[in-house]
């Protein structure tokens, strides 16, 4: 298996080259988790995984409790399955944690503190309420608990890792905050085993080909627990070596030649590029640094026949969005028009007319 090869497979397996769904929960819950610091992006990142991709669709089912946005995995933003969110959380939540005790000792966000803000939580979002960070913040003013110098984001962090809060509906175009027990009333119980195996099983359907390294690197899981949920699973993949690397993929899966050149504009921090440790198969060493900054912020790629070949920056109006490309290298006029169509989708999916800007090197 070449690295071409290796990310064309990514391209099938990720649902980017050949979409296959319907709704935003079936693209989300095959991915396990999308990575959604940028939260109007990250609709994107379904989005394009979308057969009819509408952005109205997707805030519905976001809205309607489908699909909720939470940290799990690692210290940031994840849209998942709500159906998921206890036994993602019980999984990963010690290990996040864990990683912010210093910063929260920093902030004063002590044990006797943090049992008071969930206490405030817990009051103020009862019977149903769904309130933004603003009017909890107003709450915390009440109890005269300081919000300032990062303080109410990490409040906000330890509530959700504790599960007491989830995402709610959008309010006026901001997000909101509800009761976990509340909104996702019914859920999974699976043993640590049985979740490390799902979270290797979804990985590896989705992500593959994939390392071990790979999944350690997505999940956040210590290596001796990712190696153990992806063994568990063994039997239903194959492994091949490349070098001294051994890639997993489905037995089920069926390497498709893709033959027509293809165009895809992604959002920053896709998992097309995230999902992985090595991304060398998708993204140059030449091209890296102008992809993902020193201090790890990822840009939104242009991807052309798996590979990433330059950024895009999205300028929304009112009645238009306006797209502005820039490649590494000049660019073929059959690329360039697969450009315009993928551009008209991204309007067509925010319901604006387009405007494009070609830029090259």
């Amino acid at each position: 298996m070449t690295l071409s090869e290796i990310s064309n497979a990514r391209l099938i397996n990720q649902k980017i080259s050949i979409p296959e769904f319907n709704s935003a929960l079936e693209v989300v819950r095959w991915m396990g988790a999308i990575q959604a610091q940028d939260y109007q992006m990250a609709k994107w990142a379904i989005g394009t995984r979308l057969s009819d991709p509408s952005d109205q669709k997707i805030e519905s089912s976001f809205d309607k409790g489908d699909i909720i946005r939470v940290h799990v995995l690692r210290p940031t933003w994840h849209l998942i399955p709500a159906e998921d969110i206890f036994w993602m959380l019980r999984l990963t939540a010690p290990k996040i944690k864990s990683l912010s005790k210093s910063r929260h000792y920093e902030l004063g966000l002590t044990e006797p503190v943090i049992r008071k803000t969930n206490s405030i939580i817990e009051k103020a979002l009862s019977n149903g309420s769904e309130l933004t960070r603003e009017e909890l913040s107003r709450e915390f003013h009440k109890a005269k608990i300081k919000t300032d110098g990062n303080r109410l984001s990490h409040i906000m962090f330890c509530a959700e890792l504790d599960g007491i809060v989830c995402s709610g509906a959008i309010k006026g175009n901001k997000q909101t905050y509800t009761l976990l027990s509340e909104r996702v009333p019914r859920y999974k119980h699976l043993s640590k085993e049985e979740s490390l195996a799902e979270l290797a099983k979804r990985y590896l359907l989705s992500r593959s080909p994939a390392t071990l390294q790979d999944f350690v690197w997505w999940s956040n899981l210590a290596v001796s627990e990712a190696r153990q949920g992806m063994d568990s699973i063994k039997s239903d993949f194959s492994i091949e070596t490349i070098g001294s690397v051994k890639y997993w993929f489905p037995n089920s899966f069926t390497p498709i030649a893709l033959k027509k050149p293809s165009v895809h504009l992604l959002p920053a921090y896709d998992e097309y590029l995230i999902s992985y440790k090595d991304r060398s198969s998708s993204l140059s060493i030449i091209n890296n640094k102008k992809t993902v900054s020193d201090n790890g912020i990822f840009r939104p790629p242009i991807v052309v026949n798996g590979q990433v070949a330059g950024l895009w920056k999205r300028i929304i109006q009112k009645n238009k969005v306006i797209i502005s490309t820039e490649f590494f290298q000049p660019i073929n006029k059959s690329t360039g028009k697969l450009i315009h169509e993928r551009a008209k989708m991204f309007g067509k999916f925010l319901n604006k007319e387009i405007e494009i800007i070609i830029n090259q090197h």
